[in-house]
């Protein structure tokens, strides 16, 4: 009797095939999975429809001997939200669940997957036609090889196939669970894109991080007796003309002074080393902590390029100060809001605990509007805790609170458990912390301690609770010296875990003496409003007047030239980041003074390289 063939699963144009192990998408492409995604997507199959917990996810995953706040779960739900939704800030098919957990939305239909009508092991498509070329803002990754575990395996063909194979895995994982798309030419090497096909805001961020992030992982490849492997970097940004013949790995190749740059700037590193060049430098802002390399000679005859080593992530407090700087630009058009929030904050350090909501889409002023907060009451006696939601740690638990955490205590790099584990403890006696609840946060730091076996032996579960119950209890610690004012930015980019942890925080602070101030996008739906404590505060755009008084309070004492500011008022839609960006451009670029215009048209402007990739990311959005 033949035996039966497996099973595959359809889904959302996706096939998966249990016996072979493989996802396949619409277009017969293969869509890498690890173990623990393939396992986790196998455990929503299963049961389609369903809300499942974290404790049931993590069971199905990782067995049941899973830390509860090892971010496994939320980690692993994010990455395949990446390889299979399109659009993983909006997921359709793996839907959150409050204070649950997660649900598959798709119904899954089975097929043989033996029939060739719907083939899932190895498909063979026709061919797509080539893209049309494109003009896209980007930023270009170049990865070459060196190390003494490449000039080694050069010597032997196999040796040589077996090392270049392991990194193209380990590097097609890291750059597309970052993002971005790989192409392999000719070589030792690889080129990654970021911005295409699906633009995004944080492209260079992601590129950089990506590549940091390369390099440790190629250092982990085992070479056996081969030595090391090490990674030339380069990274560069700007316009490119994507599309056309697609590249050795069928992916689009682009075409332009990014790609030259980043190329040119590979050769010039040392092993282990990332460069980057202006453009990029001027998109990343203070997030990463860069070294000037001065102007580096390029190969090929090209003309030197200013260009910087990449240390680290900085590790700063605020997105918004690392991308915008220290300097404000003039808060103009928000008086009204900025009272409404003075009375909030005088009303909350009567006791009487206030949050205020304010929402609006990227560059309308919420991050500007809590800093002209801050500002107001500098010289009061408050006490000041601020967490922010990152686009790159959604699905790490608690991030906000730990990275807020780190801050506070000062963690450097290279501080021992002992040395961390004393300034934690310097700060949460600040909220006369218990020392069940030092070595609970120890724990979620990864701090050592020799309170650790004893904690590893409270259960999962339990454990969960004493950690978010040891956060939640410094806030009655706190304001029994000082009001508290406690802002929370970017809420659209938090974790489940601290979604749920902020739900606990509201509950609580209706009768202390705190002002919570959060910021979100629209797309985030706050459950709180509507509460009696709590103030919603939608930002809209500036009116003409103010956007006038804005243009002029960036130009300075010179002004610009009446058409010139017209221009700016027109194209930039009231929307403040946009006026500051497109005024700064124009200054840079000699609009400043009046008279320089009399004998010439006004110019077209150009969209600056720091707005490119954010108004590309709303069309792509938007769709076609």
């Amino acid at each position: 009797m033949a035996e039966a063939e497996p099973t595959a699963l359809q889904f959302a144009g996706f096939t998966l095939d249990p016996g072979a192990r493989t996802l396949v998408d619409a277009a017969g492409r293969e869509v890498p999975l690890r173990r623990s995604e393939y396992e986790l997507l196998r455990a929503f199959l299963a049961a389609p429809g369903c809300a499942l917990s974290r404790d049931h996810l993590l069971d199905a995953v990782a067995g049941r001997h899973a830390e509860p706040f090892d971010r496994s779960i939320d980690v692993l739900v994010g990455r395949l939200r990446r390889k299979i939704e399109s659009e993983a800030s909006e997921p359709r098919l793996i839907v959150t669940v409050p204070g649950v957990g997660y649900r598959f939305a798709a119904r899954p239909q089975p097929v043989s997957a033996g029939n060739p009508a719907a083939p899932v092991a190895e498909p063979t498509p026709s061919p797509a036609p080539p893209a049309s070329p494109e003009r896209r803002q980007l930023t270009v990754a170049h990865c070459g090889l060196s190390g003494p575990a490449l000039l080694a395996a050069r010597r032997d063909p196999e040796d040589l196939h077996r090392l270049l194979a392991a990194f193209h895995e380990r590097a097609k994982s890291t750059i597309t669970e970052a993002g971005g798309t790989v192409d392999w030419p000719p070589g030792d090497g690889l080129v990654a894109y970021f911005g295409y096909p699906q633009a995004d805001e944080h492209q260079a961020e992601r590129a950089v991080r990506a590549v940091l992030g390369l390099i440790e992982t190629a250092s982990r490849i085992d070479t056996g007796p081969l030595g090391r492997l090490q990674v030339r970097v380069g990274v560069a940004s700007g316009l490119a003309v994507v599309g056309g013949e697609p590249g050795a790995s069928g992916q689009p190749t682009a075409l332009g002074e990014a790609a030259h740059l980043a190329a040119g700037l590979a050769s010039r590193a040392e092993p282990d080393v990332v460069l980057i060049a202006a453009d990029t430098r001027r998109l990343v802002g203070e997030l990463f902590e860069l070294r000037p390399c001065g102007s580096v000679g390029m190969e090929a005859a090209g003309e030197p390029v200013e260009a910087w080593r990449v240390v680290a992530e900085a590790g700063l407090e605020s997105r918004f100060e690392a991308l915008r700087g220290a300097a404000s630009s003039p808060l103009v058009g928000r008086e009204e809001e900025l009272a409404l929030l003075m009375r909030r904050w005088a009303q909350a350090k009567g006791g009487n605990g206030r949050v205020v909501l304010v929402s609006g889409e990227p560059g309308i002023g919420k991050s500007r509007l809590t800093r002209a907060l801050r500002d107001a009451i500098a010289e009061e006696p408050h006490v000041e805790l601020r967490l922010f939601g990152s686009p790159h740690h959604q699905d790490s638990a608690l991030y906000p609170h730990i990275a807020q955490l780190g801050r506070a205590a000062g963690f450097a790099r290279d501080d021992t458990d002992e040395t961390k584990l004393a300034k934690l403890d310097a700060v949460l006696a600040q909220s006369d912390a218990t020392d069940e609840a030092v070595a609970l946060i120890a724990e979620l730091l990864s701090i050592q301690t020799d309170q650790r076996e004893r904690i590893q032996q409270i259960s999962p579960q339990a454990r969960r609770e004493r950690t978010l119950a040891a956060l939640l209890a410094q806030l009655p610690g706190l304001v029994t010296r000082k009001p508290v004012l406690l802002i929370y930015d970017d809420l659209h980019w938090i974790d489940p875990t601290s979604r749920e942890l902020l739900d606990r925080i509201i509950e609580r602070l209706e009768r202390l003496p705190v002002l919570l101030l959060a910021t979100f996008r629209p797309e985030f739906q706050p459950p709180w409003a509507g509460q009696a404590n709590v103030t919603s505060l939608a930002l809209t755009r500036l009116d003409r007047r103010d956007t006038t008084a804005m243009i002029a309070g960036i130009a300075g004492a010179k002004g610009l030239a009446a058409g010139v500011a017209q221009e700016i008022a027109e194209h930039t839609d009231g929307v403040p980041l946009f006026i500051e960006e497109v005024t700064k451009a124009a200054i840079e670029s000699g609009l400043q003074a009046a008279e320089t215009l009399s004998a010439r048209p006004l110019p077209k402007f150009a969209v600056p390289a720091t707005l490119h990739a954010s108004l590309i990311a709303r069309l792509d959005r938007l769709g076609p």
